[in-house]
């Protein structure tokens, strides 16, 4: 049945994609607006895949804030990338630098209205962040920031990059950091049945010495970080997808 599902899984989502992309090119010609329409209903679509054809069920635990706010994720899988989307109202993350440089896509992240983080431009490429960020966040748009800077193995608690301590520090919006644990589960090409947990934290105002901001969200992010169990373990996995 595993093989089944993944089967059904890999040939519906993305010939379903096909589609999507497609509006998506069409979209572009209208308006950012509509572009971000079809963003938020492709990632819909993956969220209904992978609850009814893999079987994996998502549950929330906590609360969002309203007014601006940055959400700091733990990130683990592709699954909580395409998820955002669909789990916050028109959010505006920040990815890297390289990604943008990628034919196609780097046009169409910036029309959804995500923000590059370009890690070897130092202070220019932070003031960089700021302007686009600031504009962002007086539309009411959430900021989603994965600390870590890329997929982590589930079980492991990497240092944050020295972003998140100066977006903190010069933002001055509150922080939501987020634990999610889809790591057992997504970030194999055979993907398991079973529950992924979105787990909102308790929200970080601003002003805290950078090191007790940090401690607490390298905290928070980490809640759901055990061991995965052993009905979940690949005692010979296939091969992972390649760093983006």
């Amino acid at each position: 049945m595993i093989l089944i599902r993944n089967l059904a899984f890999y040939v519906t989502f993305y010939v379903g994609s096909v589609f999507f992309v497609l509006g998506a090119i069409i979209a572009l010609m209208i308006g950012s607006g509509a572009f971000r329409r079809i963003g938020d209903l492709w990632s819909g679509w993956h969220h209904l895949c992978v609850i009814h054809l893999l079987g994996i069920e998502v549950r929330e635990v906590g609360s969002r804030i309203d007014g601006p706010v940055l959400y700091v994720i733990k990130h683990e899988s592709f699954f909580e990338a395409i998820e955002m989307p669909h789990l916050f109202d028109n959010p505006a993350g920040f990815a890297k630098q390289e990604l943008f440089d990628i034919p196609g896509w780097g046009k169409a992240a910036a029309a959804y209205g995500a923000i590059p983080v370009n890690r070897e431009a130092g202070a220019k490429a932070l003031r960089e962040m700021l302007r686009i960020a600031r504009p962002m966040i007086a539309a009411g748009r959430p900021l989603i920031l994965f600390p870590e800077g890329t997929r982590v193995p589930h079980g492991t608690r990497p240092p944050l990059k020295a972003g998140f301590a100066a977006l903190y520090t010069l933002l001055k919006i509150p922080v939501v950091p987020v634990a999610v644990n889809s790591g057992p589960l997504y970030h194999h090409w055979l993907k398991r049945r079973g529950t992924i947990t979105i787990c909102f934290g308790e929200p970080i105002m601003p002003g805290l010495p950078r090191e007790e901001a940090e401690a607490r969200v390298h905290a928070a992010i980490n809640a759901l970080n055990a061991p995965a169990p052993p009905e979940h373990q690949h005692p010979n996995p296939l091969p992972e997808t390649p760093d983006k």
